[in-house]
């Protein structure tokens, strides 16, 4: 049954580009916007910019380098530097696996929106998409002062779910259940004993941790135990973040269609619920750093690992990644993994076979890295619409690399600078943007396209 509703709402005109989404990809992509001279607007449902680095306490960057240099460049870089900073324990030189301080990183990611000239509108949710013929004409947003209208010449899709773009009709690929990846909903423990967590002979992380990387693990007994039902595999990324308080990137939900509004309530409610086994857990298997330990945070966003992916121009694929693929458009490198999480029939591994798993996902050597082009951020059918993040048109083999925050960034930045390029010179055509022009300009940002790559 559907009810029909006919109402006046309120409409901003002001901008010339709006972006969707203040995670990564969106708050790099309104900088960018700003920094080349569009009046933009930042639409962010939360209270906070950043994420899953943020709002989802994702403890721990992915890797920056392609374990010789950053690739990551521009946008991605300044903020990763910036972050590394408020993280005194890791050394100047770190550029993988950095810890991250999400209050921190909140306010770093505000000043860069702000400095660059874009303004930010939080507790406000898109909900609507006015669209004709290819053309998106407005944005409907809710918040406190109601549901209102925005228009702008070129919008950018930074939702991680690829919301606005399906609202205006993109085309669209999605797993299903049973194997779409599995989510994680993060937490922090204060009051560890930072020296057994780092030292305790058993389990330390300087004696093999408790990642499930080590045969030894203790996670491979807490899978085991029945008093611990919430815990249904060995998934347990852990990070120092602060003093005696270590970030947590572990347990597994699983079969979650992030865009079923009711599944998705139920998964933070499963979540937490792992958020304080794990703490009971940890407790019993390594008392010596966490028999005193605090469930202080889970997080208020879920971490979402695969959702929908936006038919492209382009779609980028796992051949691409294992070519080390370059493309005459490519706007940034990528190096991360093809980190694809099991679904529900790989849940519980035993040591070896994560051993296996992790030979078996593929991963470059040094210095190696594959192309992201433009193509892949421009939705087929729609003229003044782009997108960035991990909905970007992909494969779900190389959306396993793809989607981490680094390459967010990135994408994000070359999105915000070709829908600027595009309200300037094509009147709002994002398939007609000059692409050399776009590459130059990346580069005078610091963004990284190869080694011998001029413009």
């Amino acid at each position: 049954m559907e009810l029909q509703i006919s109402r006046s709402v309120p409409l901003h005109t002001a901008y010339d580009v709006i972006v969707a989404g203040g995670g990564p990809a969106g708050c790099a992509a309104a900088a960018a916007a700003a920094r080349e001279g569009a009046k933009t607007l930042l639409i962010e449902s939360t209270y906070a910019l950043g994420g899953m680095g943020t709002a989802g306490l994702v403890p721990a960057w992915c890797p920056f380098s392609d374990k010789e240099k950053i690739i990551y460049g521009g946008i991605a870089e300044k903020v990763f530097t910036a972050a590394k900073a408020a993280v005194p324990h890791q050394g100047a030189g770190d550029m993988d696996w950095v810890a991250i301080n999400a209050e921190a990183l909140k306010q770093i990611y505000d000043h860069l929106v702000s400095d660059a000239g874009a303004e930010v509108l939080f507790g406000s949710t898109l909900c609507g998409v006015e669209a004709r013929e290819g053309e998106v004409s407005a944005l409907l947003v809710a918040n406190k002062a109601g549901i209102s209208a925005y228009t702008a010449k070129v919008f950018v899709d930074c939702t991680g779910d690829g919301d606005l773009a399906v609202m205006a009709g993109a085309s669209f690929e999605q797993q299903g259940n049973p194997d779409i990846m599995a989510a994680t909903h993060c937490f922090i423990l204060t009051n560890v004993d930072e020296y057994a967590y780092l030292y305790d002979p058993a389990s330390g992380r300087h004696h093999g941790g408790i990642h499930p990387n080590n045969p030894e693990s203790i996670v491979y007994q807490i899978a085991a135990d029945p008093a611990f039902p919430a815990i249904a595999d060995t998934h347990l990324c852990n990070n120092l973040i602060g003093p005696r308080t270590v970030g947590f990137n572990a347990g597994h939900i699983f079969e979650l269609d992030a865009t079923d509004p009711a599944a998705l309530s139920a998964a933070v409610r499963e979540g937490r619920e792992i958020a304080r086994q794990y703490r009971e857990a940890l407790a019993k298997y390594f008392p010596s750093a966490f028999a005193s330990s605090f469930l202080v945070s889970t997080a208020p966003l879920m971490g979402v690992r695969e959702s929908r992916r936006i038919v492209g121009d382009y779609q980028l694929t796992g051949q691409d990644y294992v070519a080390r693929a370059s493309f005459p458009d490519d706007i940034c490198r990528n190096s991360y993994y093809m980190d694809v999480h099991p679904g529900k029939a790989g849940a519980i591994l035993s040591a070896r076979q994560q051993a296996d798993l992790h030979k078996t996902q593929f991963r470059y050597q040094k210095g190696e890295s594959h192309g992201i082009p433009y193509r892949c951020l421009t939705p087929k059918g729609l003229r003044n619409l782009l997108v960035a993040g991990r909905p970007i048109s992909c494969d779900r083999q190389i959306q396993g690399s793809v989607r981490v925050m680094p390459a967010c960034l990135c994408t994000g930045e070359a999105a915000g600078m070709a829908a600027c390029h595009a309200m300037q010179d094509c009147s709002g055509d994002v398939h007609a943007v000059d692409v050399v022009r776009l590459r130059r300009r990346l580069l005078e940002e610091g963004a990284y396209l190869g080694e011998d790559v001029q413009m």
